[in-house]
């Protein structure tokens, strides 16, 4: 009966954060510090890197 009600409670858990991921993450970035290394992390995997980098410096705009 144990198991069951700590399953049943992780699966509400998980549910909601599912449910308000955006909200929740944006509550979290809205820190300085956060958002500081959340950007550090992220640029020192080379797949997001080699994606987003040529994608914001070589734009090119037509006139």
């Amino acid at each position: 009966m144990r198991i069951l009600i700590w399953f049943v409670s992780l699966l509400a858990i998980i549910s909601v954060v599912f449910k308000w991921r955006y909200k929740i993450l944006n509550a979290l970035l809205a820190f300085s510090f956060l958002r500081r290394i959340t950007v550090a992390l992220t640029m020192n995997m080379p797949t997001i890197r080699n994606k987003l980098l040529p994608n914001l410096f070589n734009s090119q705009s037509q006139i």
